[in-house]
């Protein structure tokens, strides 16, 4: 069982000019990764890891996901090869569908996602291996395109993917998956299951994390979270034995219903409880082979600045 590098996110609605400063304190604190979320249309993820791995020389830096049709693949290429050239060995690129309402905003839907995150994987890992590339496909099409500047390390492109035949496209063309937040040890299994379970292939979670003391305190600070995945039906869910009584607790009483959970279904969800707990999902999710685990700060930027302690704990554990 490999030890997994732990890691805070930068939520989508923080202010880029605090970036800086946030991934010094990681970084000081001995907190080993940032992820950087990307969504449309908040704050761009290419420009903050630039930011992040300027200011750094140690911490890890991922992009967690740049939608696949949100840019060209060769310029995706040249970013995702600047960044890694910027600071070696240091930085994760994530691609995803994007969210298909907000493509269809920027005028970007495609009509088939699945087949245009396979060409845009595809093209841009052999872009930024160095390898010169014309391709005709359904979604993408390339002509003799070849970076000037391919990275000697060459990062790992992993997508950031939840339903079945996604994960099942991934295990063929990425080199590892994002799963978002809820995603235990039996939704990674199940993932790996449906990527076929490839050699080499980097697992990275966003977690939810909230500890005290007393579970019920900790319980109750994300429960209206949790409640809102229930109901969504997110897939890191669905799977779990326990799903369907979770559900049945949100119908009948809501988010407070979920407080009187077992502790360990608590831990199944995320680093939730006390520390001891939170350690126990860390532990539960290395077993299942995650690589990297990235706290989910949620969208208060001194919430998440006064979770680094606990990050960086749990990341000397």
């Amino acid at each position: 069982m490999a030890r997994a590098r732990v890691g805070l996110c930068f939520d989508r609605t923080f202010p880029a000019v605090e970036l800086p400063a946030y991934a010094r304190q990681l970084e000081a604190a001995g907190v080993e990764q940032l992820w950087l979320i990307e969504d449309c249309f908040y704050t761009a993820g290419v420009s903050l890891a630039a930011a992040a791995l300027a200011v750094t020389d140690r911490l890890d830096v991922g992009i967690g996901i740049m939608p696949a049709v949100a840019r060209n693949p060769a310029i995706a290429a040249m970013e995702i090869a600047t960044l890694a050239n910027l600071a070696p060995g240091r930085f994760v690129a994530g691609i995803g569908h994007g969210v298909q309402e907000w493509m269809g905003q920027m005028g970007a839907r495609t009509p088939s996602p699945l087949t245009t995150l396979d060409e845009t994987v595809t093209v841009v890992k052999r872009l930024v291996a160095g390898e010169e590339v014309s391709f005709s496909g359904r979604e993408v099409t390339l002509d003799a395109v070849q970076l000037d500047q391919p990275p000697a390390i060459v990062p790992k492109v992993v997508a950031g993917v939840q339903q079945q035949k996604s994960l099942a496209l991934a295990g063929r063309v990425a080199d590892g998956v994002i799963l978002v937040e809820g995603a235990g040890p039996t939704y990674v299994d199940w993932a790996l299951e449906q990527a076929g379970r490839p050699d080499d292939f980097h697992v990275v979670t966003f977690t939810m994390m909230a500890v005290a003391d007393d579970r019920r305190e900790a319980y109750g600070f994300v429960a209206p979270f949790v409640a809102g995945l229930i109901a969504e039906r997110r897939p890191a869910f669905t799977v779990l034995p326990f799903f369907d009584e979770m559900h049945a607790r949100v119908e009948r009483g809501g988010a407070d219903a979920l407080i009187d959970m077992p502790a360990d279904h608590w831990i199944e969800i995320g680093a939730i409880g006390t520390m001891d707990d939170a350690l126990a999902h860390v532990a539960a999710l290395e077993a299942a082979g995650v690589h990297s685990i990235n706290v989910f700060p949620g969208d208060d930027l001194d919430d998440a600045l006064a979770q680094v302690p606990t990050v960086a704990a749990i990341a000397g554990r």
